[in-house]
């Protein structure tokens, strides 16, 4: 990237974080040192991951093993978010990656998207990072409803239900609302929203009817993913929530 471009660049975040900074300093809470540490991440691992990418594209046999890696990864950021421990670890490894290979099989059979590392590599990464966010809302939901609804949860155990089974209720309620956010993005494409894909095919110069094709793939692959993501993690990760009243965290 050239100089010029570079600064103009730096100039635009540096701004961009102030303003964050400023309204986020209104709350008074944990909010303000996570977004600023968010950013630098994002900067660092953006950096690293380019040179990355740029890598596994000249060599395409390394794009299993990195988005393997992204899943691992995934998998343990939304285990420390609703505060499953190693215990929750391996069944969101489980209903993150499902929806992804799922979605992945259903485009390349159908010939939708070409089977090279260019394609599938960014395609895959997206979904996954989707099903992680589905499988955090509905762990958290679930998670805070059953510490909320414990006196009900309890007392179906008493009656002899399954751990499974006194909070498949609750599991059911935290997977729909885990996805109103990818019902809402999907549903506002193009008319309150020009989602990311869609853009960078445009930047990239693209002919628009082809952007809002991928788009299209993006937008139904994503919902897809979510969808299965949040129901296994309700699913798979309920009697976790019923061995013992679980911890609310303040957030």
């Amino acid at each position: 990237m050239p100089l010029a471009d570079l600064l103009r660049l730096a100039v635009a975040v540096l701004v961009l974080v102030a303003l964050a900074y400023g309204v986020l300093a209104w709350t008074g809470r944990r909010t303000v040192p996570d977004a600023l540490v968010a950013v630098l991440r994002a900067a660092a691992q953006l950096a690293l991951v380019a040179l990355v990418i740029g890598w596994i594209f000249a060599h395409p046999a390394a794009v299993v093993p990195y988005l393997a890696v992204m899943l691992v990864a995934a998998g343990a950021t939304s285990a420390r978010r609703i505060g499953g421990g190693w215990a929750a670890l391996p069944w969101l490894l489980v209903s993150i990656g499902t929806g992804p290979a799922v979605v992945l099989g259903v485009v390349l059979a159908a010939g939708a998207l070409a089977p090279t590392g260019q394609e599938i590599l960014p395609f895959t990464a997206q979904v996954i990072g989707g099903a992680m966010t589905a499988a955090s809302l509905a762990g958290l939901r679930m998670r805070d409803d059953v510490a909320h609804r414990w006196g009900e949860v309890e007392a179906m155990l008493a009656l002899g239900f399954t751990r499974r089974e006194s909070v498949a209720d609750l599991g059911r309620q935290a997977a729909a609302r885990a996805l109103v956010p990818a019902i809402d993005q999907t549903r506002a494409a193009g008319l309150v929203t020009l989602p990311g894909a869609f853009v960078g095919l445009l930047l990239a110069g693209a002919e628009p009817w082809r952007a809002a094709q991928v788009q299209l793939l993006v937008l139904v692959g994503l919902l897809a993913a979510q969808s299965i993501s949040a129901v296994g993690t309700a699913v798979l990760t309920a009697p976790l929530w019923a061995a013992a009243r679980p911890v609310v965290a303040v957030r």
